[in-house]
């Protein structure tokens, strides 16, 4: 295996031996891909991962293989891989997304309404910010991301770990703007609630900026402006449900531009603990 692994090639070898080549590979942890066009192919293609038969191929090579490739030359595979990367890196993102602000909403409202008796947000509330999720949510499937040198895999230890540290940062946050609200500004329950309600919007919608890359949020790729724009607006439609009261108590704009000051000082914090969990979490998977 260490032969296969080190050589840069192999060149008028039998039939047998690519499919050797193929087993070793295989047996040594790796993911082979195999392209072939003759009849000797057929075994190797099968016996492979991922078996391309190429442009112009036999019919037994095409039996074989797993994909058939239509176009001439061998550049369509390597448009595929790299869309496949992009496809996997818009997953992950939305995954840490996802289970970021499921532990800071869920874990928010439970601890508020037991420790507290206080009910952070209205049903009227809850249906208002699951709307306006969805438009930024769907455009996360058109954004700019990395393609990636080397294969990619789902590392589950690293997801959860990321998406639990920002989970629980938008939770401490959560509290924080509440204690503003009530101890500092006094205001009213029912205005509390519409603090919250900005809060978890705006903050929302910035963690998509957060998560959506490993690096900091200012460095590239950039967001796409369907995303940048999707995001944007919502969090201006939150505003403006939030300083006029439509459905809620109105706060001001005095009020708003306090919690938008308050959840873009917890987004930069975010993302540098994000920076230092991403660092952390592969610092142990190297060292073991």
């Amino acid at each position: 295996i260490d032969l296969i692994e080190n050589a840069s090639g192999f060149a008028q070898v039998f039939p047998e031996d690519k499919y050797i080549i193929v087993d070793k590979l295989q047996k040594g942890g790796h993911i082979v891909g195999m392209t072939g066009d003759g009849v000797n192919d057929a075994p190797a293609l099968k016996k492979a991962d991922a078996g391309i038969a190429v442009s112009g191929a036999t019919d037994a090579a095409r039996a074989a293989a797993d994909v058939v490739l239509l176009a001439p030359g061998l550049s369509v595979i390597v448009d595929a891989i790299k869309g496949a990367r992009v496809t996997f890196e818009r997953m992950k993102s939305y995954s840490v997304y996802r289970i970021a602000e499921t532990i800071r909403v869920i874990l928010f409202m439970t601890a508020s309404i037991i420790i507290f008796n206080f009910y952070p947000v209205t049903a009227i509330m809850i249906i208002i910010l699951a709307f306006l999720n969805d438009l930024p949510i769907l455009a996360i499937a058109y954004d700019r991301t990395k393609v990636d040198d080397k294969p990619v895999r789902w590392n589950m230890r690293e997801v959860l770990t990321v998406s639990t540290v920002l989970g629980i940062f938008g939770v401490i946050s959560s509290f924080g703007i509440f204690y503003i609200a009530e101890r500092y500004l006094h205001l009213s329950a029912d205005i509390v609630r519409t603090f919250i309600f900005l809060k978890l919007a705006v903050a929302g919608h910035l963690t998509i900026f957060v998560t959506r890359t490993e690096n900091h949020f200012w460095q590239r790729p950039y967001p796409s402006a369907l995303l940048f724009w999707a995001a944007v607006s919502t969090k201006i439609v939150a505003t403006l449900f939030a300083v006029f009261g439509w459905f809620i108590s109105p706060i001001g704009w005095k009020h708003a531009i306090v919690v938008w000051l308050y959840a873009l000082v917890w987004f930069v914090i975010n993302d540098f603990f994000k920076i230092w969990t991403y660092g952390i979490v592969r610092k142990e998977r190297v060292s073991s």
